[in-house]
C-alpha cells in the first residue's frame, strides 16, 4: 500500500485526499487550522495540526517513509516554499507543489519541488480542449506539455493500420489504448485497424494531437 502526505486541507487538499482513498492508499493530513482536517478523518491513517513550515514538525512525520507529498497550502506561497524546501531536505522521495503561476512553479522547483500542480489552469486546459473539438473526449493532463486524449479517430485514418497510418512519425503521437464503450484494450499492435466505433487513447503533446484531430 503506498503512503502518502498531505500538507494543507483546503479545497484542492482535499479533493486530492478524497481521490487517493479511492485507491485504498495510506494518508497522513496536516494543516495548522484543525477545523480543515474534520471532515477528513474517517478516511486517512493519521492527522496532524501543526505548523508545516516548522522544520521540527515535518521531521516528526518521517518524511523519508511516504511515497510521495504533497504541497497544496492555499493562503501562503512563502510557506509553500519554505515547506517544499525543508521537504526536499528531509529526504522526500517525491514533492509535488501546487502553484497559480509559473512564476511561483520556478520558485518551487528551485525549492526542490519534483511537479508543480495548476489545479485551475489544467481544469481549464482541459475543459477548452475537450470543448474545442468534436473529436476529443478527455484530456489527462501529465506535465511538461504532454496529455493523454481520448479522441475519435480522424476519418483518414478509419479502416487504415496503425502501421499504415504511422501516427508516431508523421504527428509525434504514441497509441496506447482504443475504447469501445466500456471497454478497454490497452494492448494495440502495428496491425490494428481503426474503427469508427471506437476512440483511441494517445499520448502526445497538444499541438501535435490538435493537428492530428484537424485532420
Amino acid at each position: 500500500m503506498k503512503s502518502f502526505l498531505i500538507i494543507g486541507m483546503g479545497t484542492f487538499g482535499h479533493h486530492m485526499c478524497r481521490a487517493l482513498c479511492k485507491f485504498k492508499c495510506e494518508i497522513m493530513i496536516a494543516d495548522r487550522n484543525g477545523d480543515t482536517l474534520e471532515d477528513m478523518l474517517p478516511f486517512v491513517s493519521s492527522a496532524k495540526i501543526c505548523d508545516c513550515t516548522n522544520i521540527e514538525a515535518l521531521r516528526s512525520f518521517d518524511i523519508p517513509s511516504f511515497d510521495a507529498c504533497f504541497v497544496c497550502v492555499n493562503d501562503s506561497f512563502q510557506a509553500c516554499l519554505e515547506i517544499t524546501d525543508q521537504l526536499k531536505e528531509l529526504g522526500a522521495k517525491k514533492i509535488y507543489s501546487k502553484a497559480d503561476r509559473e512564476l511561483e512553479a520556478k520558485f518551487l522547483l528551485r525549492c526542490g519541488a519534483d511537479s508543480i500542480i495548476f489545479p485551475e489552469r489544467d481544469i481549464a486546459q482541459r475543459i477548452a480542449m475537450r470543448e474545442s473539438s468534436d473529436r476529443i473526449f478527455d484530456v489527462i493532463g501529465l506535465g511538461e506539455g504532454f496529455s493523454i486524449v481520448e479522441i475519435e479517430p480522424p476519418k483518414a485514418w478509419i479502416g487504415r493500420t496503425i502501421a499504415d497510418v504511422n501516427p508516431r512519425s508523421r504527428y509525434g503521437l504514441n497509441l496506447i489504448a482504443a475504447r469501445r464503450g466500456d471497454r478497454m484494450h490497452t494492448v494495440i499492435d502495428p496491425s490494428y485497424v481503426f474503427d469508427p466505433e471506437e476512440h483511441v487513447l494517445v499520448l502526445g503533446s497538444l499541438d501535435d494531437i490538435r493537428k492530428a484531430t484537424r485532420d
